[in-house]
Formats: structure tokens, sequence, C-alpha cells
């Protein structure tokens, strides 16, 4: 039990403190440069999660539980700052004081979920306190089903208009991952008599399909964006960004259904 709750803390925090520490460039690559102030936080950020990064790859997984459980607080401390950061952020947008920018209110947004999604499984993890296994099939999925959609949105959005072609097709996994995210919100309204094996299943098949072609997109639009292929404002890192978090996304769909397959049947 011990060595399992090491792994998970370290592979969520080696996964999310990169995530953290990019989301610092991509918040600061969007402002004006007269916002110094952001700036300079955004650049306080980054060194942050830097370290909180290079310190998760450090330590292995056999170090000791309660090291472990320390670092998590430590660096929940962290994310909830940087998720104070992003909200602030986003008022000052929401309410016309940062005009001009390049940060769209759903890109801050949509980073500040992903601080307070980390958040939240810190918490959960040293309280001992995950979801049972299908209330977690269905939330994590609306959160990354969201995510997903966000992603096609500003991928259409930043791809420069005359690659009509790509555009149209991120318009296309924005309607389709919309949808998902739709109809994973009615499963868990019908909860608990939806958390049948059989549903859950079909509700992860159909999912992994979907979540396999937009990866394969982001993976394209990565290589393309890198060669200079492509006309587009997207920084390389977020096309690779966006890419891990589609990777992340299929291999909790692999450990679902891994644990649903031995699950007891419903």
């Amino acid at each position: 039990m011990a060595d399992s709750f090491v792994a998970q803390s370290l592979e969520e925090i080696r996964f999310w403190s990169r995530i953290m520490k990019e989301h610092s460039l991509f918040l600061k690559l969007g402002f004006r440069c007269e916002d110094t102030q952001l700036i300079q936080e955004a650049n306080g950020f980054y060194s942050v999660f830097e370290q909180i990064e290079a310190k998760a790859n450090a330590l292995p997984l056999t170090t000791d539980p309660q090291q472990i459980r320390a670092f998590n607080t430590e660096v929940c401390t962290a994310v909830s700052h940087i998720w104070v950061y992003k909200r602030k952020i986003l008022g000052l947008i929401l309410t016309c004081k940062l005009p001009g920018g390049n940060n769209f209110p759903l890109l801050v947004d949509h980073v500040s979920r992903e601080a307070n999604y980390f958040r939240n499984r810190l918490h959960e993890l040293n309280n001992g306190q995950l979801e049972p296994l299908p209330d977690a099939i269905i939330d994590e999925n609306v959160f990354f089903l969201k995510i997903m959609a966000d992603h096609a949105k500003f991928i259409g959005h930043l791809l420069d208009p005359s690659e009509r072609k790509l555009v149209d097709q991120a318009r296309d996994f924005s309607h389709d991952f919309d949808q998902l995210l739709f109809q994973a919100q009615d499963l868990g309204s019908m909860r608990p008599q939806s958390q049948t094996t059989p549903l859950l299943t079909q509700f992860l098949d159909q999912n992994r399909v979907s979540v396999a072609s937009l990866r394969d997109f982001k993976k394209t639009a990565r290589d393309l964006i890198e060669s200079c292929r492509i006309k587009s404002i997207i920084h390389p890192l977020l096309a690779d960004h966006v890419y891990r978090e589609a990777e992340r996304f299929l291999h909790l769909i692999d450990l679902f259904e891994q644990r649903l397959a031995g699950a007891p049947a419903s």
C-alpha cells in the first residue's frame, strides 16, 4: 500500500509539475511587454515548478512514504499559489484591465482547472481518499474530455486562417469532444444506476477511439510545427504540451479498462 502511494504521488507530481511549469511560460508569452509584474510572477512560478519537477524525478520509489506525504503538501501549497495567480489573471482579462494580450480567457480558465485538478489529486493521495472506480471513471473522463475539447478550440484559433483544412479538422474535434463531454455528464447525472460494467466499458471504448484520433492529429500538428511546414502562432512546446496531455488521458483509459476488467460483473 505504501509503495503504491509513493508511486502514484511521484507519477502525478512528475507529470503535472512539468505542466504547471509550462503554463507559466505560456502565460508569460501572452502578456504585453509592459505587464512586468505579471511576467516576473510567471518567471517565479516557472522556477518553483522546475525545482519541484527535478526533485520528483530524483526521488526513488523506495522513498519513505512520510517524506512523500510532506512533499505532496509542499507541492500542494505551490499549486494553490499558481491557481490563485491564474484566477487573478482571468479576473483582470474579464474586467478589461489587461487589454491587448494574447491569453484567451478560456485558456486561462483551462490552466487554472488543471491546477485545481492537480491540487485535489495530491489532497486525495495524502488523505487516502481516492474515488471508487465507477466514480473515478466518470469524473476523470468529464475532466479530460473538457480539456481535450478546449485543446481543439485553441488549436483552431492559433492556426493561421489560411490553413483551412487543419482549422476545419480542429473544429470537428471540438464538436466531437463537446458531444462526448455532454454524454459523460449525462452518465454522471444518472449515477449510481448508470455505473454498470457494460455501460462503463462502452463509455471508455468510445472515448478511447476519439482521444486516440485527436492524439494523432496533435502529433501531426506538432511535427509540422516543429519542421516549420504549416502556418500558425502555436509555440512548438505548446504543441507538444497538448499532445502529452492526450497521451495522459489514453494512459488513464488503459488503467481504467484494466481495473474494470478485474472488477466483479455488475
